[in-house]
């Protein structure tokens, strides 16, 4: 039996908004109607019997208010027709579908989603880092919650609370963070939209930008505080002797190392490249003093098989011993060591801290960026495949000479105690 002319696209498009919602029945469909809102947007919906009630089972958006479908009418139909076999069988289609979405609700937390984010992501770099977040800062509040339930207010106040307890840097890294995973769920469903916008974050990228070096003095001390701070100590010293990221510098493997060639692998390196760090007389002195773990092949570890970590505990207790080494000499030199204060400073300023050095020794700026890994743009960068190897060691050599004059000792003497001599000291803020 041929099914009775009914609703046509072009009727649907031309069917205008009224002051109060109002439905229009399909007469080619029994049961199915057309839901039209103030609003000017249109969605498809059955209505049916069971067991005596009037029920209605919600089945999509047909129309929004700017034209664009998103239900065909034959879809439609067909939903509808599904539904009405299921009213036969004395199935209540819309209480099936609720038990679905429950059931889908159950398996989108954001936990649950965020793990399978992470999982797919394990190779990134930084992934580590974000998983930190998202466990410390963002489940304990959201996580629980299915992510399609999370309103863009819900999360500007998470990150209120985050710039007020952490900062505004770590509130814009906990966004980046969200963002990213909020975008990878919306590609991978048909009618999610992540609830970030532009104009969340708390800082722009210039002013995030850090600018921190460490002054000699701090470098002195530092190198003496390194001296009673162990495996970390070493692993310090070696971090600003090879302007290295952190990572980097605390995954360095024997293997790697050849002579004294230190190449970091591509798959551990920001540029995704191998990059070439030859080391100087001082950063192999450093090695060779760090005793040998297990059958591991890691130098930086502390049970032979995983990296150095924690880097959080370890900075505030290196923090410590470095404080104290900047109020010593405060002493050495007649100041008054009361008044002594160490400025917050990161790992990744030692890296900064290299580069500045190495401008100081007479280091081309050319191959210091070099030295540093970073990417030569333009058509030097296209065209020129030279190693630069040579002028590399010359460049490393020239850092370790300048260090070894600032903390007044042989860098190759890791342990030796810092010469007495009057210093003057930096206030810090």
């Amino acid at each position: 039996m041929a099914r009775v002319r009914g609703l046509t696209v072009k009727a649907v498009e031309n069917l205008e908004a009224k002051a109060e919602r109002y439905e229009v029945p399909d007469p080619g469909c029994a049961g199915l109607y057309l839901l039209v809102q103030p609003s000017g947007a249109k969605s498809w919906a059955y209505r049916y019997r069971l067991a005596g009630k009037s029920k209605k089972l919600t089945l999509g958006v047909a129309y929004t208010h700017s034209g664009v479908e998103v239900i065909k009418i034959g879809d439609a139909r067909d939903l509808a027709d599904e539904a009405r076999v299921s009213v036969a069988k004395r199935v209540d289609p819309a209480e099936a579908k609720k038990a679905e979405r429950k059931k889908a609700n159950a398996e989108n937390t954001l936990r649950r989603v965020a793990k399978l984010y992470l999982a797919q992501h394990r190779s990134l770099r930084t992934i580590g880092t974000r998983e930190n977040v998202l466990e410390r800062l963002v489940f304990p509040v959201l996580g629980d919650r299915t992510i399609e339930s999370i309103k863009r207010s819900e999360i500007v106040k998470l990150l209120d609370q985050i710039e007020q307890s952490k900062g505004p840097v770590m509130s814009d890294y906990t966004l980046a963070t969200v963002r990213r995973l909020f975008g990878w769920y919306a590609v991978r469903t048909d009618d999610y939209v992540s609830p970030i916008m532009r104009g969340m974050a708390r800082t722009s990228t210039k002013e995030r930008a850090r600018k921190r070096t460490l002054s000699d003095t701090e470098l002195r001390a530092l190198w003496r505080a390194a001296s009673e701070a162990g495996l970390f100590g070493s692993y310090l010293q070696f971090l600003l002797l090879t302007a290295t990221r952190r990572n980097e510098a605390a995954g360095l493997r024997r293997s790697e190392m050849e002579r004294n060639d230190w190449t970091v692998p591509a798959g551990r390196y920001k540029t995704k490249l191998d990059h070439l760090v030859p080391l100087s007389k001082a950063a192999i002195a450093i090695i060779a003093k760090v005793p040998k773990m297990g059958k591991g092949d890691l130098v930086f570890t502390m049970d032979g098989e995983a990296p150095l970590r924690g880097w959080g505990s370890r900075k505030l207790d290196f923090d410590k011993l470095m404080l104290a080494q900047l109020r010593h000499m405060a002493e050495e030199a007649g100041e008054d060591a009361g008044d002594v204060k160490l400025e917050r400073w990161t790992l990744h300023d030692l890296r900064r801290s290299a580069r500045t050095l190495m401008s100081r020794a007479g280091v081309l700026g050319d191959h210091a960026e070099r030295c540093l890994g970073h990417v030569i743009g333009g058509v030097e960068g296209t065209y020129d495949r030279y190693a630069y190897a040579r002028e590399k060691r010359e460049a490393f050599e020239k850092l370790a000479e300048l260090v070894a004059s600032i903390v007044e000792q042989p860098l190759g003497k890791t342990t030796a105690p810092l010469a007495k001599t009057p210093t003057k000291i930096v206030e810090f803020n």
